[in-house]
């Protein structure tokens, strides 16, 4: 076990490194100058030249790379000298230090995801850590709709197989792995919130928290939660649907459960106990797979009802081409997959010991 933990976590770190990389240049490359960006329209060249060495834009490419995972990193190089970038800032760093050699001082901290280019120089990690929550909260809710529904769904439509229960089933789940999200939002939200507004009470667009009648504190609406919950949850309900319902008729053809039967089990024992929890293996891998995606993918449901989540953040930094703020997200978004998959091999030998993990 911990020689599997180990490969997995040297794999997450070079497939970490990778995004990195491929993000950081990515962004860089962009057309547009990020000290004018920070500045707005009323810059100066001497008011950009200080923005540049602040920032350390004024250095080779390969350099800037080098100050990116010197930022990124939990433990870091910084020079003594106040007009470096890598200057030991408060202001920027949350770090405590370990040694000093010469002009450099060796510190651990928590990862510096850079500033913001149009809050005013509020820290990246601040921005996602005030939207992310909301984004768990819409994922998870999303996920628990698709887990439920999918898996009793999947399991009538393999007990009344070739039915036309079976087939309805089919069918409906069919047409929710096709249908777009963005779609799904933008009807969702206009017949619930609006056409059938007097009768379901729901909002076409609304945040988990929002201010009061009064304008004087943030409250919470459940209810906003709802209809994006929903809609975010349809595709990922048809894919548990299909994958529950051919894993369990797999599962039902197999020996030890014609001997469960044999002992004189219930079809409802047998199921119960045998069929369900070896047939969700696949489930499992969907269930993690669509709930990394969800962090991603929620981006047009939540920009369509309004949700203030990660989502919606990253569809404004990109209209203000607020860089870092795109780099941090789509960064903590990769280490969030990266993670659950290592918890998902896990779950994998307990659901089924067959599983070996080495």
């Amino acid at each position: 076990m911990i020689r599997y933990l180990l490969n997995k976590l040297l794999y997450a770190f070079i497939t970490l490194i990778g995004v990195i990389t491929v993000i950081f240049f990515l962004f860089t490359i962009l057309p547009g100058d990020p000290a004018k960006m920070m500045l707005g329209q009323n810059q100066t060249a001497d008011q950009v030249a200080a923005v540049k060495q602040k920032y350390g834009f004024d250095k080779p490419l390969g350099t800037q790379f080098l100050y990116y995972l010197n930022d990124l990193s939990p433990i870091s190089f910084h020079s003594n000298k106040l007009e470096d970038y890598t200057y030991l800032s408060s202001n920027k760093y949350s770090a405590s230090e370990l040694f000093t050699i010469g002009n450099t001082t060796t510190v651990i901290k928590a990862p510096y995801l850079r500033e913001s280019f149009t809050k005013q120089g509020k820290k990246v990690s601040q921005v996602i850590g005030e939207t992310i929550p909301n984004t768990f909260v819409l994922a998870i809710s999303a996920i628990i709709i698709a887990i439920i529904l999918g898996i009793i769904f999947g399991i009538i439509s393999a007990l009344y197989k070739d039915t036309w229960i079976d087939k309805t089933i089919q069918i409906l789940s069919t047409f929710g792995m096709s249908v777009p999200s963005f779609f799904s939002a933008i009807l969702f939200a206009w017949l619930f919130g609006f056409v059938l507004h007097k009768y379901t009470n729901l909002e076409m667009t609304g945040s988990l928290y929002e201010l009061d009648d009064f304008g004087e504190k943030m409250t919470i609406k459940w209810k906003n939660l709802i209809l994006p919950s929903i809609v975010l949850g349809i595709r990922p309900l048809a894919v548990v649907i299909q994958l529950m319902r051919n894993s369990l008729l797999e599962v039902m053809n197999q020996d030890y459960i014609r001997t469960a039967r044999a002992k004189g089990l219930s079809e409802f024992q047998v199921i119960k106990n045998h069929a369900v929890k070896n047939a969700l293996n696949p489930v499992i891998t969907a269930i993690s797979g669509w709930f990394a995606s969800m962090l991603a993918g929620a981006v047009f449901v939540e920009y369509i009802f309004g949700w203030n989540g990660l989502g919606k953040e990253i569809v404004n930094a990109l209209n203000t081409l607020d860089l870092p703020v795109i780099m941090g997200a789509v960064l903590v978004i990769a280490i969030i997959f990266i993670t659950i998959n290592i918890f998902v091999d896990i779950i994998y030998a307990w659901l089924d010991p067959r599983v070996k993990l080495s």
